[in-house]
């Protein structure tokens, strides 16, 4: 039956309306997969001599740092690893084992390459610590309890996969325990260290991580064949019901409609909150650049690309999928007499106030210098003037439908790469960079600064020029959106 399952699947990419497009994606996929495998093996192979090198215990040090590595694990899982599933519609009218479609089901997950990619690290650190001298049962049980920590991971990923707002917790518990070990507050490895050198150094202690991926493993597999049937999570939920007029944004005519639309489906789904979440999450990403702490991000070029993202984390991410967040009913909204100009200009002044929101909340970057906060206010004016119209026509080629109950793909979705979108983002963030680097390198920084901020004020100033082409793109582009909505995975 297994084997049936997986003629099926086979069936239904080779089929698939898009199966060119997602062929050139699973090629594509496969060089970054080849990618993070050299990158994983490299560390495996090394990692025991760099720390030999630094005079450090390598197996010691690893296991104090395992901690993070196992938490960073279940955060890029969150983010970033769908849950493989299967159409069961069809399946339940025949005599099918439940348990055989959901052993299927959750056997997928288990030979993801999230949980594969490992291995290239774990088995070539194995194979030295045993050539180096080390008790081979000792490394076997360490290894066999690591990887049940990780596929455990794997678990909780499917478990919670429906739960919200849990990406940004776990992101916020590894940032503070990061921090307070930084600052010498509190070091969670002092009490995470014992067990993982317990794996290594008694024969029992491995039993444990591996009793509970067993038991979370049924867990999981009961939880989904108890509810394995087509009306479930179709019992009606008791919720109080609210009302949002909103009657403020009426003065708008009809951009202010369509604000009072964007702000309910942001506040009411969560696709909506976790890219908020993650447009938050950018405010701070000119820590990395403007603090010092690495070395090569430390020069005015990269901090003029801080300053793009952290004033346009909301537009980034938010804007990339315009019209995609209205996929639900974009068919119906196209039948009505609605001007593209009034749909697009809400679009454009959301992503303009958050933006400006995004700036003044900045502004504890002053703590830096008034240079670091004036990047940023740069980057501000470019995104509202240039970047604010390339993520709109971008927009136009992205026919990805959104599911807006669910939070995966927050940061983008690979069915969503073209070459004509690939282009769009060229002058997004190469644009500014380059202006920077040729007004710093024949004037000064305050003249790259300038020219960056005069791109976008001229951005600005041919905004209606910007939209008469935006909105003809959109408008030949309408029927093969509508056609790519239709598509069901």
């Amino acid at each position: 039956m297994i084997q049936k399952f997986l003629y099926l699947e086979w069936k239904a990419f080779i089929r698939s309306a898009s199966f060119a497009t997602n062929l050139a994606l699973k090629i594509l996929m496969g060089f970054v997969a080849v990618y993070f495998i050299l990158i994983f093996l490299a560390l495996g192979i090394g990692v025991f001599y760099i720390l030999k090198k630094e005079n450090m215990d390598p197996v010691a040090t690893v296991n104090k740092f395992m901690i993070y590595y196992v938490l960073m694990d279940l955060i890029i899982r969150l983010l970033l690893q769908k849950i493989p599933v299967l159409n069961i519609r069809p399946m339940l009218v025949f005599p099918i084992k439940k348990s055989t479609i959901v052993h299927f089901s959750l056997g997928k997950t288990i030979l993801s390459f999230f949980n594969l990619v490992h291995g290239f690290f774990l088995i070539p650190f194995s194979v030295v610590l045993i050539i180096e001298g080390y008790d081979a049962l000792s490394v076997v049980v360490w290894f066999t309890a690591v990887y049940s920590l990780l596929y455990i991971n794997n678990f909780i990923n499917i478990i919670l996969s429906n739960k919200d707002n849990l990406f940004g917790i776990f992101l916020a518990i590894v940032a503070i325990l990061g921090g307070l070990y930084y600052y010498d507050y509190f070091n969670i490895t002092d009490y995470t260290a014992p067990f993982f050198d317990a794996i290594f150094n008694t024969y029992w202690a491995f039993a444990i991580p591996v009793m509970a991926l067993v038991g979370l493993y049924v867990a999981t597999f009961q939880y989904f064949k108890n509810n394995l049937y087509l009306d479930a999570g179709l019992s009606s939920k008791h919720d109080i019901a609210k009302t949002e007029d909103l009657t403020w944004l009426n003065q708008f005519g009809t951009i202010g409609t369509f604000l009072k639309n964007d702000i309910k489906l942001i506040k009411r789904n969560k696709r909506s909150k976790t890219t908020v979440g993650l447009s938050v999450m950018f405010l701070f990403y000119g820590f990395l650049f403007f603090t010092n702490g690495i070395a090569m991000y430390n020069n005015p070029v990269m901090h003029i690309f801080a300053g793009i993202f952290v004033s346009g984390g909301f537009l980034i991410t938010f804007g990339q999928f315009v019209p995609s967040w209205d996929s639900a009913y974009y068919q119906l909204m196209m039948t009505q007499n609605i001007p593209y100009k009034g749909y697009l200009s809400s679009k454009w002044w959301l992503m303009v106030i958050a933006t400006l929101v995004t700036t003044t909340i900045a502004s504890f970057y002053l703590y830096f210098g008034v240079q670091v906060y004036l990047t940023i206010v740069v980057g501000a004016i470019y995104n509202i003037g240039i970047n604010s119209h390339l993520v709109l026509l971008g927009g136009a080629y992205t026919k990805t439908p959104i599911d807006l109950s669910s939070g995966k793909g927050a940061f983008g979705d690979k069915k969503a790469f073209n070459v004509k979108t690939m282009l769009i983002s060229i002058p997004q963030l190469g644009l500014p960079v380059l202006l920077y680097w040729l007004g710093s390198k024949y004037g000064n920084p305050t003249i790259g600064l300038s020219l960056v901020a005069a791109v976008g004020v001229i951005g600005f100033a041919f905004k209606d020029k910007a939209f008469s082409l935006i909105e003809k793109i959109y408008k030949a582009e309408k029927y093969a959106t509508i056609a790519a909505y239709k598509q069901k995975g």
